[in-house]
C-alpha cells in the first residue's frame, strides 16, 4: 500500500540542495503529490508531500534522506499522512483563490498581524506570502525616503465575503496608515491590457481648473466649488458650468505656461514606462482640459487622450467648452469603448483616479484604483493606494521590485 510522508527540510541554503534530495525519493520511484520550497535571509524551507510506492519499504527511503540532509547540514523532518487528510486537501482545490496586497513606505509586524487575523478569522487559509518589494538598507528603511516602498503579497484560499473582507481591509488601512487590497486570482488578473488614468490629482498633483482660476484671480471661488465636486456634493456638469464661467476671458498664452509647470505625480513616469513595455494601451479619461492631457500624452507616451475641449474665440476662453462633457458616465462609457476597440473584456482593464465622478469608472474596471482619493472614494471602490505613488499599481499586477525597469532620466 502507497505510504504518505511529509518531508519538511530547512537550514542553509545551498546549490543543489533539492536536487540532491529529490534524487534519493527517485531512486525509490517516489511520486512528488506536493513540493514547495521558500527561502528568506539564505535560510530555506523545503516541504515535499511524498508517496512512497507498496514496492519500496518507507524505512530505507526515509533513512538515506535523512542521512543526506545530515550530510548537508539540514534540518528534517517525517511527517505520516493519512489517506483521508490527502483526500481532504484534493478536495479543497476547487475553492476560490484571492491575492491580497499589503503596501507602505514600510511594514511593521502589527500590519502583517492584523492584515493575517482577518484572513483568519474569515476562514481562509494562507498558501504563500510573498515580498514582492526589493531589499532595503536599515538606514533606508529607517528613514522618511519617499522612495522607499515596501510591498507582501498573500495568496489565500477559500470562501469569503468579498465586500466584508475590504470594509475590514479598509478599516485597518485607514488606521495604520497603510494600504490592503483584495482581488480574486483569476485569469483576468494575470491578463490586464489597459489603463485608464483620470488626469487632475492622479497623473498630475494638481487640479488645472483651480491652477486657471489662480491666475484669473478667481482662485478661492473656484476651487471651492471644486472641493464640493469632488465630494461628490455637487452634480458634476452643474459644478464644471459654474467653475468654467469664472474663467471667461482669460488669455490663450496662460494654458502654456501653466502647462510647462505640471507637477507629474510620484511613480507616474515609472508606472507608464514599465506598462508600455509591457504592451498594456494607456489613456486619460478626464473632466479636466484637452489642452494639458495632450502635453501629458506627448510628454508621458500615452495611448488615448479624452478631456474636454475649451471654446477659444480671439484667443480668449470663452468660458464655455465644446460638447460632450466629460462627466462620470462618460468616462465609463468611454473606458467600455477603448476596451471594445481594443478587443478586450472590461475584467482586462484597470481604471484609476481620485473623485466621486471617477466612480463610474472604477465600478465597471476589471481593476477599479482610488489613487490618493477622498474617504467617499476610498469607501466606495474596491481598490485604493494612498500610501506610495502610482508605480505602486506594479505590485498590485503582481510585479516584484526586479523586474520593474526604471525610466530612463529626462533632460529637461
Amino acid at each position: 500500500m502507497t505510504e504518505l510522508v511529509l518531508i519538511r527540510v530547512s537550514g542553509a541554503d545551498k546549490p543543489g540542495l533539492t536536487a540532491s534530495i529529490t534524487a534519493i525519493l527517485a531512486q525509490y520511484d517516489v511520486t512528488i503529490l506536493d513540493i514547495g520550497q521558500a527561502e528568506i535571509h539564505d535560510t530555506l524551507s523545503l516541504g515535499i508531500l511524498a508517496a512512497i510506492p507498496a514496492s519500496a519499504d518507507s524505512a530505507p527511503v526515509l533513512k538515506d534522506v535523512l542521512f543526506k540532509a545530515h550530510e548537508l547540514g539540514l534540518s528534517i523532518r517525517f511527517t505520516p499522512v493519512t489517506a483521508d487528510s490527502y483526500e481532504q486537501w484534493v478536495a479543497g482545490q476547487g475553492k476560490p483563490r484571492h491575492i491580497i496586497t499589503l503596501l507602505a513606505r514600510t511594514i511593521e509586524a502589527e500590519a502583517i498581524a492584523r492584515v493575517t487575523e482577518i484572513v483568519a478569522s474569515s476562514g481562509l487559509n494562507i498558501d504563500q506570502i510573498n515580498r514582492l518589494s526589493g531589499r532595503v538598507p536599515l538606514d533606508q528603511e529607517a528613514s522618511d525616503d519617499s522612495s522607499t516602498r515596501a510591498c507582501v503579497e498573500l495568496s489565500v484560499r477559500g470562501d469569503a465575503d468579498q465586500s466584508e473582507l475590504r470594509a475590514r481591509f479598509l478599516d485597518v488601512a485607514n488606521e495604520l496608515g497603510i494600504d490592503v487590497a483584495v482581488q480574486i486570482d483569476d485569469v483576468y488578473r494575470r491578463s490586464r491590457r489597459l489603463v485608464a488614468f483620470d488626469m487632475d490629482s492622479t497623473l498630475i498633483e494638481a487640479e488645472v481648473i483651480d491652477e486657471l482660476a489662480a491666475a484669473a484671480g478667481v482662485g478661492e471661488q473656484v476651487a471651492a466649488i471644486t472641493e464640493r465636486a469632488m465630494q461628490g456634493e455637487l452634480d458634476f456638469k452643474q459644478s464644471f458650468a459654474q467653475r468654467m464661467a469664472l474663467l471667461q476671458g482669460m488669455d490663450a498664452s496662460v494654458l502654456e505656461s501653466i502647462a510647462a509647470k505640471l507637477p507629474i505625480t510620484e511613480g507616474a513616469e515609472r508606472l507608464i514606462y514599465n506598462l508600455r513595455s509591457l504592451g498594456y494601451k494607456t489613456a486619460i479619461l478626464s473632466g479636466g482640459f484637452n489642452y494639458f492631457g495632450r502635453y501629458l500624452q506627448q510628454r508621458l507616451g500615452i495611448d488615448y487622450v479624452f478631456a474636454n475641449e475649451l471654446e477659444m474665440v480671439d484667443g480668449k476662453v470663452t468660458g464655455r467648452v465644446i460638447e460632450p462633457v466629460v462627466d462620470g458616465q462618460r468616462k465609463a462609457q468611454l473606458l467600455r469603448e477603448l476596451a471594445e476597440k481594443e478587443g478586450i473584456r472590461l475584467e482586462q482593464t484597470i481604471a484609476v483616479g481620485d473623485g466621486a465622478n471617477d466612480l463610474p469608472m472604477l465600478s465597471i474596471a476589471g481593476l477599479g484604483i482610488a489613487f490618493r482619493a477622498k474617504p467617499l472614494v476610498r469607501e466606495n471602490a474596491r481598490h485604493s493606494i494612498s500610501t506610495l505613488g502610482l508605480d505602486g499599481i506594479l505590485y498590485l499586477l503582481g510585479y516584484r521590485d526586479r523586474d520593474i525597469l526604471e525610466p530612463p532620466v529626462r533632460e529637461d
